[in-house]
Order: structure tokens, then C-alpha cells, then sequence
């Protein structure tokens, strides 16, 4: 194997998994630290410039980092990352004197932003700053999009929303709600230098069985019915409910249920427990609450009296893997099972919508009735269309719509500057040792074994009566201290010098996890096998250490170092370093011009 170089950017990158692992890229370590440090403001901040919403995604993030959290390779649970960015959002000082004041003067360009959503707002924050007259169109009477209709209040107070969004349209953005586009054509005929598509994925997936049309009065589309609860123009719902479906979508349509009145609410899903698209969080709170989950179980009828909603009968199916191993439900024989309800909730999934898109527009359209999309820059067919968010690729969730957004603005900054858009500025990166002495490191290193702490929550009987009481409560400033603790710096990189070696293995000796091998050197699939201990995990990387005097290499394996300095506190000669790496990706701004 070839000596690594450290020097690319997305080597110790991939290492910060939790990082890595986030659209955004948010530094987690870098804010964690702070607000391990009471540091709430700055914490509050670093997550800002990155994913924009830190107290939104504080409480409803899909938390792709916590699967990939370091903490996991020696514990159970992950550091709790997402609700730790609440922390910053609940206890930060005010904080908009530290946001980009509006631009007086423009630079000429104006750009349409459809949808009111976490893409769009993410384009707009970017773009603004730099002066482009940025105007943003939503059907809805304030911004936000799903963030504001979908997820209900008892997850996401609406004083959260404004607060976020408010930052954003504060920065000089035009904001025009109740309006809905209904014409790209007409659009593009205004003269905007480029037009935003972030309208999301705004239709709900409807169940063609027998008796939907008969008893349609009590069969609801998930989506739209959580809307209608959230304007407030559904306040209630029957005794006996039945959600069908197993996403997030689900668990918010089952857990509104209970609070408008529903007394017998399940869901049923086609597919086993395990395989529901719903986060593990969220099938939690959903029994936690006293709904019951079945498995599966498929539609077949709605049972109607006269057009009154009776039930649904299921057929009982199971999991059967064909030759290839591709999973297909089959009928298990049994008999048909008939649940009785008063009302349904089909929360089956969502679909794009795009019959306001001309289709001689310059948009090409795939065999899905999807936009071409490139996944790079995210402009369409027609060069001054850009998607982001469910709109581009399907839905989603909102740290997706985020990382859409800043790779979108890039692209029209650029295209209306005239330049490439396939260049893309290159990270910033920062690398810089943690020693303080010969022996004593400038952040915390000690390895315990150490539970996740859980996120207090309102009583239960308390919160069912109210759809806009706050479920969770968020950690108060002791808890916040404890879990932030957990966090193993996954950042702090150990930076070997293969020159300053004498090879004598103190650091082999000292390390926990066995992570390093000096050996001789020799193709991947077979070195991985003869280290201290064998490297399963093909994902992480072998970090090679050369210039050795007897020609053998240092092999360490990335994937369970947990990053605690020993070997660099054991070395005589200081071969092992620790350095702080700090990437932060590039957005549209200024810098990034002359970074490209």
C-alpha cells in the first residue's frame, strides 16, 4: 500500500464520521466541544453557516450522523448529536448582531425561488448576502414549507419556525406568500436571471381499493390532513383511527390522532417492524404513547355501511426472498383480518408534482415524470432552472433540502457570473496540534464508558392533551454537559511521522483497541487480515506511516481508533501528534470566488 496523504481533504474528513455522514458536513465535534464549554452562542453559530435551521434540526432531524458516530464502535448508543444542536439553539444569547446584515446595494441579478422550504431558504441565506435580490413564492401565508405544515407542534413550536426562518428573510429577502406558481413559462417571462425549484414533494399517494370512493368522507391523505391540523381547520378526529403506512409521516399522523381524540389509534404496515421506513425515535414515541404497530399486513377493502366508513380488511402476507434475494410479501393463507374504524389516514408515501411545469420548457423529464436533474450542480435540462430538495430527487427530509440548497447557490452564483458551474470551490481546511505540554492535550481525552443520557419529556397524560404542548423538553444545561462529554473528538486526528519513529511499539503496547501494527508492507485484502487486529470494515480507511528505518510501515486502523491521544502521550520521540482538523465547505460567498 501507498503512504497516505494526509493532505487531501476528504481523508481525515471521512474520518470525523459523524461529519462525514452529514449532508451539510456540520462540524459536530467542533460545536459539541463548545457546548461542552458553555459556549452556546458559537455552538449556535458553527451550525448555522452549515445546515442552516439549528433549532428546527435540533428536534426533527433523521440524524444521519448518529448511526455513524465513533461512540458506536464501543457502545450501544450514539452520541445523542441531534439533540445537542438543540441545546445550542435553546440556550444561545441573541444572536443577530452575528448575522450578514442586508446588502444595500444589489447586484443587479434577481432570482425566483419556488417554494418556501428548507431548499429554497438555504439558495436565498447564501445568495443574499451577495447581493442577489432574492424572491420566494409559497402557496402558504408564511414560510417554511413542510417544516411549518407537515411536522406537528407537539415536535416543532411554531415559535421555532419564526424564529429560523425570520433570519433568513431578514437579510433582505422578498418573501410572497399565498401564492401559488401555476406557470413556469410565466415565470421565466418575468426576467429573472435564474429560477429555484424547492416546492417539495407535495402530494400524498392515495390507495385504489374497494370502497375509497364510497367512504371517501372519512379516508384522509396523510400529508394533507396534517396540513389542515396545522392551519387549524381540522381540530378532530374519530374514537377508533387506522394510519396505513410506516414512515415519519405515519408516526406524526398516529401521534396527532391521540391528541384530537382518537382513543383506539394503530397503524398498519405492509412490512415488518425492522424494515419501516420511520426512525427508530419515532416508533418509540408513537408506543409510547399507547399505539400499536401491525406488521404485515395489506389493504384489500374499505368496509363501508351506506358510505359510512366501517373498517379495512388486510390480508396477512410474509416476507419471502426469491433466487436473487430480492424480498417479495406474499399471502400467508390465513384468513382476512377486519379491523373496525371510524377514520383512515393513508400515509403510504409522497410523489412530485409538477403540472405547472410546461413540458416545452427546455425541462426534460425521466420515465418517472422527474426533472433531469444533475446531481453535481442541480440545474436541469434548461440551463437557468434549478432544483433542490424533495423537487429534485424525491422526498427526502430536511438536512437533505439543506445541503441541496448551498450546492444549488453555488451553481447560480456561478452561471450568473458566467463561469463554469461544474468548478466547485474547494473546502477550507484548518489542521493544528492539541498539546499544550509533553504530556497534556488541549481537550478532553479520557475514555469512559458512559450511557446515553435521555432527553426528558412532558407527562404523558399532559401531552396528549394538547397537540402543541413540546413532547420533548430538551436537555437542561447538566444533562446537555454530561452527554456532550461522550463525545470522543473524533476530530482530533493522531498525525503520524514516519521519520521521528525508532520503532520502539510503546504506542502499540498502549493502545486500547489494537488499532496499530508496524509490519511489513503488502496488498490491501491481505494486510488488513494480518493486523493487531484484523480490519473488517472496508469503509474506514488503513492510515499508512512510511520512511521507517527498517522499511516495515505503520498501518493504523482508522475505523476503531478512538481517538484518545495514549499513543501520542506514550511516544518518546513525538512521532504521533494529535492535530485538530477542522474542514468547513465552501458556500456562495464572497470567499468562494477566488477559492474555486
Amino acid at each position: 500500500m501507498k503512504p497516505t496523504d494526509i493532505s487531501v481533504p476528504d481523508y481525515f474528513h471521512k474520518v470525523v464520521d459523524c461529519q462525514w455522514a452529514c449532508p451539510a458536513h456540520t462540524p459536530v465535534p467542533e460545536y459539541i466541544r463548545l457546548i461542552a464549554a458553555g459556549r452556546y452562542s458559537d455552538a449556535y453559530m458553527i451550525n448555522w453557516e452549515s445546515n442552516v435551521f439549528p433549532g428546527i434540526l435540533g428536534r426533527t432531524c433523521d440524524r444521519p450522523c448518529e448511526p455513524a458516530c465513533r461512540r458506536g464502535r464501543v457502545e450501544k448508543d450514539p452520541v445523542a448529536i441531534c439533540r445537542l444542536k438543540r441545546v445550542a439553539a435553546d440556550f444561545k444569547d441573541d444572536i443577530r448582531e452575528r448575522l450578514p446584515k442586508p446588502v444595500e446595494k444589489k447586484n443587479g441579478k434577481r432570482i425566483a425561488l419556488v417554494g418556501g422550504g428548507p431548499a429554497s431558504l438555504a439558495v436565498a441565506r447564501d445568495l443574499a448576502p451577495l447581493g442577489y435580490e432574492c424572491v420566494v413564492f409559497d402557496q402558504d401565508p408564511k414560510s417554511g414549507g413542510m417544516m411549518r405544515t407537515q411536522i406537528p407542534k407537539f415536535r416543532l413550536p411554531e415559535t421555532v419556525i419564526d424564529e429560523e426562518c425570520d433570519y433568513i428573510l431578514n437579510l433582505g429577502i422578498t418573501f410572497v406568500g399565498n401564492k401559488r406558481i401555476d406557470s413556469l413559462k410565466a415565470l421565466l417571462a418575468e426576467n429573472y436571471d435564474a429560477v429555484f425549484v424547492g416546492c417539495g414533494a407535495p402530494r400524498g399517494r392515495d390507495l385504489d381499493i374497494p370502497g375509497r370512493k364510497e367512504a371517501a368522507k372519512n379516508i384522509h391523505i396523510g400529508i394533507d390532513w396534517l396540513s389542515n391540523v396545522s392551519f387549524g381547520h381540522i381540530d378532530k378526529i374519530g374514537k377508533r383511527v387506522i394510519v396505513l403506512g410506516g414512515g415519519n409521516t405515519a408516526m406524526d399522523c398516529c401521534r396527532s390522532s391521540r391528541r384530537l381524540g382518537g382513543e383506539d389509534v394503530k397503524v398498519v404496515v405492509r412490512s415488518g417492524f425492522e424494515e419501516m421506513k420511520a426512525s427508530p425515535w419515532e416508533k418509540e414515541d408513537a408506543m409510547h404513547e399507547d399505539i400499536p404497530i401491525f406488521n404485515y399486513l395489506v389493504p384489500k377493502e374499505f368496509t363501508h355501511d351506506n358510505g359510512k366508513l366501517t373498517g379495512i380488511v388486510f390480508e396477512k402476507v410474509k416476507a419471502v426472498r426469491d433466487d436473487k434475494g430480492r424480498r417479495n410479501l406474499v399471502p400467508t393463507g390465513e384468513p382476512d383480518q377486519h379491523f373496525p374504524c371510524d377514520d383512515v389516514l393513508v400515509a403510504v408515501g409522497q410523489e412530485n408534482a409538477f403540472p405547472w411545469i410546461e413540458r416545452d420548457c427546455g425541462i426534460e423529464f425521466d420515465k418517472w415524470d422527474m426533472p433531469k436533474v444533475d446531481p453535481n450542480t442541480f440545474v436541469s435540462t434548461n440551463p437557468k432552472v434549478f432544483f433542490g430538495g424533495d423537487a429534485a430527487f424525491g422526498p427526502k427530509n430536511i438536512i437533505w433540502a439543506v445541503a441541496h440548497g448551498h450546492e444549488a447557490a453555488i451553481s447560480i452564483d456561478r452561471f450568473c457570473r458566467g463561469e463554469d458551474i461544474t468548478v466547485r470551490p474547494a473546502p477550507q481546511v484548518g489542521i493544528a496540534s492539541q498539546k499544550m505540554g509533553i504530556h497534556e492535550w488541549s481537550y478532553d481525552n479520557e475514555i469512559t464508558l458512559d450511557k446515553r443520557y435521555r432527553v426528558p419529556h412532558r407527562e404523558k397524560v399532559v401531552a396528549l392533551r394538547d397537540i402543541k404542548a413540546e413532547v420533548e423538553l430538551g436537555y437542561d444545561v447538566e444533562l446537555a454537559l454530561k452527554e456532550a462529554e461522550r463525545c470522543l473528538n473524533c476530530d482530533v486526528q493522531t498525525v503520524f511521522t514516519g521519520q521521528l519513529c525508532i520503532e520502539c511499539d510503546a504506542c502499540v503496547d498502549i493502545c486500547p483497541m489494537d488499532c496499530i501494527t508496524f509490519t511489513a508492507n503488502g496488498e490491501e485484502d491481505e494486510l488488513r487480515q494480518r493486523l493487531q487486529a484484523p480490519s473488517k470494515n472496508l469503509t474506514q480507511d488503513l492510515y499508512i506511516g512510511n520512511s521507517l528505518k527498517t522499511g516495515r510501515i505503520m498501518v493504523k486502523d482508522e475505523d476503531v481508533c478512538l481517538h484518545c491521544g495514549l499513543c501520542a502521550e506514550r511516544c518518546p520521540t513525538g512521532a504521533w501528534d494529535m492535530q485538530k482538523y477542522l474542514i468547513e465547505m465552501t458556500h456562495a460567498e464572497q470567499a468562494c470566488h477566488s477559492k474555486a
